[in-house]
């Protein structure tokens, strides 16, 4: 989930604005763990799985 969308439990506004500092601190964690922060082990692995597939796939079809 992105912060963008977010909702925080403790003042029930978007995360983004920041308004109490549950939300400064949530906004702050999500923006330094990046894009793939909130992905578990297994789905990059399934991601990198499907990456090489199309790799390959692509590679099969210029060769």
């Amino acid at each position: 989930m992105t912060y963008d969308r977010l909702v925080c439990a403790n003042c029930a506004a978007p995360v983004t604005e920041g308004r109490c500092p549950v939300c400064r601190a949530n906004r702050e964690r999500m923006q330094q763990e990046g894009p793939f922060g909130g992905l578990n082990p297994a789905m990059l692995l399934t991601l990198l799985i499907v990456l090489l597939g199309a790799l390959t796939v692509l590679a099969a079809r210029t060769a």
